[in-house]
């Protein structure tokens, strides 16, 4: 008989296979990836927002195309009390960040920033505006779509400070843009600048102009082209150290191997060790030269034994 008690442990899994092969496809791309994908944001705004969140996510959503997707349609949630119908998008359209805007009497002009581990919310940290500058403000040339930028943080809260160290990886998540192998100089034009300075959190985008230097090495200015954020830090939700550990722990096949008796010195000199046996030097094979060959009549000379007669000069 089964008890009420062994029910509890009882599990059905109830496995579908697809039908057509796009649902193949479909599932092979939502199956776990030894290299995953790049991590895509969904960008939304609450039940109540201002003009200002609103601009601000459009701009945001801007610098992280095309590896974004904007909800135009309002979500009457509240993420720090019930983060259920996020988890819920984010399987729905295979998201792992995600920026929330709203807006009330007691925290107005409210940006969320997080990041979800497992289809699970990981970190969520709360940010208001005190000052923004949209893109269409300022009248200058942007970067094309999709260009990898440049991070660069300045402050030590951003090292010192746990929260602002987590905001600090959180940031990083979320604008790092695609991993690539290489870069080339030209494609570095991109720049967003984050200052922890008073507590406060000061975001700056700017364009790289490469200008003539006379020499080989070109001479770099930085144009502002927006947008600008001056923003707080306020609620914060913060994943444990264990959690957050095991977040990053990678597959075993993506471990590097590591190779005895090869070390590298500062300057990344490459140094091996090679272990050989005992030789025997008596029987070491040396290269063979024309020059040191004896000639066939040195071997009779050098014979004491064998006396070499003397023929006299007759004159006449």
């Amino acid at each position: 008989a089964v008890t009420r008690s062994s029910l509890a442990f009882v599990c059905v899994f109830v496995l579908r296979k697809p039908k057509t092969k796009r649902a193949k496809r479909f599932l092979e791309g939502r199956a776990p990836k030894l290299t995953e994908d790049v991590k895509t944001a969904m960008i939304m705004k609450g039940g109540n927002s201002s003009l200002t969140v609103t601009q601000a996510l459009k701009d945001i959503y801007a610098l992280k195309k095309p590896n974004a997707v904007l909800f135009k349609k309002k979500n009457i949630t509240r993420p720090f009390e019930d983060s259920t119908s996020l988890e819920f998008f984010s399987k729905k359209s295979d998201c792992s960040l995600f920026l929330f805007g709203s807006h009330s009497k007691k925290r107005p002009n409210n940006l969320i920033f997080g990041r979800l581990f497992d289809f699970h919310v990981l970190d969520m940290i709360e940010l208001g505006i005190e000052k923004y500058i949209s893109l269409s403000d300022i009248k200058s040339s942007k970067c094309p779509e999709g260009t990898k930028p440049m991070l660069v943080f300045a402050g030590d809260a951003f090292d010192t400070d746990n929260e602002y160290r987590r905001l600090k990886s959180l940031f990083i998540d979320f604008f790092r843009g695609p991993a690539v192998s290489a870069v080339r100089l030209a494609g570095l034009e991109h720049v967003l600048h984050f200052t922890a300075l008073e507590g406060k959190i000061y975001m700056r985008s700017y364009r790289s102009l490469l200008k003539k230097s006379g020499c080989r090495t070109p001479r770099i200015e930085l144009e502002e082209i927006g947008p600008s954020f001056d923003l707080v830090l306020r609620r914060t939700h913060l994943a444990s150290d264990d959690l957050f550990k095991f977040s990053h722990r990678r597959p075993k096949a993506l471990k590097v191997k590591k190779k005895k008796n090869i070390s590298r010195d500062a300057f990344g000199t490459k140094f091996g060790r090679v272990h050989m046996q005992k030789q025997d030097l008596s029987k070491l094979q040396t290269r063979k030269m024309k020059g040191l060959r004896k000639r066939r009549g040195a071997a009779v000379a050098e014979d004491k034994d064998v006396q070499v007669p003397k023929v006299a000069k007759v004159e006449g």
